[in-house]
């Protein structure tokens, strides 16, 4: 087994110091969402000069990216472990909504409003890409009802967004359903459009699940 070459002090300062900057970042977005993001205010927190910040993150798109990244790859897995303890549909729904309960600020960074100026790489797409194949292996799973409809018919030809995942059209459509009435009700719920409202979000995604599950596209 080959060793692992141990990094050396200066290497364990810079992943030390990265952390910390993304820890503020957070707090920061927290605060004032990721529109507002400021490099100076974080170096002015930790006590740094805004160039030596900028030794550890380049840019504010930079350090965005790499919060963005982290967000992906903590829902991906999340999802990989939902999968490999056997969750279907249901199991993934309930996966998405625990992970982004307790990650309110990942959530909204990557599936709420858009950062102004900001566009992410390409390596970010091909991690979304993960969690929607496991979406479409799920919703594949359940065998369809009925005859297909129009707009599942339509997307046999329109398939770009499933980075080519040979799912069928039923599949395809009832993904998208998942997708977007369930990210529709997080996305209220965590940016506080529920509260007072007198009920409680939990029961109004586990009832659009069980629509969802009920009528099969």
């Amino acid at each position: 087994m080959a060793k692992t070459e141990a990094k050396s002090p200066r290497e364990r300062y810079r992943v030390q110091v990265r952390a910390e900057i993304k820890e503020r970042a957070w707090e920061q977005i927290a605060t004032a969402g990721a529109s507002a993001l400021s490099l100076n205010a974080i170096a002015k927190q930790m006590g740094m000069s805004g160039p030596a910040l900028y030794r550890y993150f380049a840019s504010r798109d930079e350090l965005i990216t790499e919060l963005i990244r982290e967000a992906y790859q903590s829902l991906a897995g999340t999802f990989r472990t939902a999968v490999a303890t056997g969750a279907d549909l249901a199991g993934l729904a309930h996966a998405l909504r625990g992970w982004a309960v307790e990650n309110p600020q990942r959530y909204l960074l990557i599936y709420g409003t858009p950062v102004p100026g900001y566009h992410a790489p390409e390596d970010i797409t091909g991690i979304s890409s993960e969690i929607m194949t496991a979406l479409l292996d799920a919703c594949t799973a359940l065998a369809p009802t009925g005859s297909a409809a129009p707009f599942s018919a339509h997307l046999d030809d329109h398939r770009d967004w499933a980075d080519g995942h040979p799912a069928p059209p039923s599949a395809l459509h009832r993904a998208l359903a998942f997708w977007t009435r369930l990210h529709g009700v997080l996305s209220l719920e965590l940016a506080g459009h529920f509260t007072n409202m007198g009920f409680d979000p939990a029961l109004l995604f586990a009832a659009e699940l069980d629509d969802l599950l009920t009528h099969r596209a």
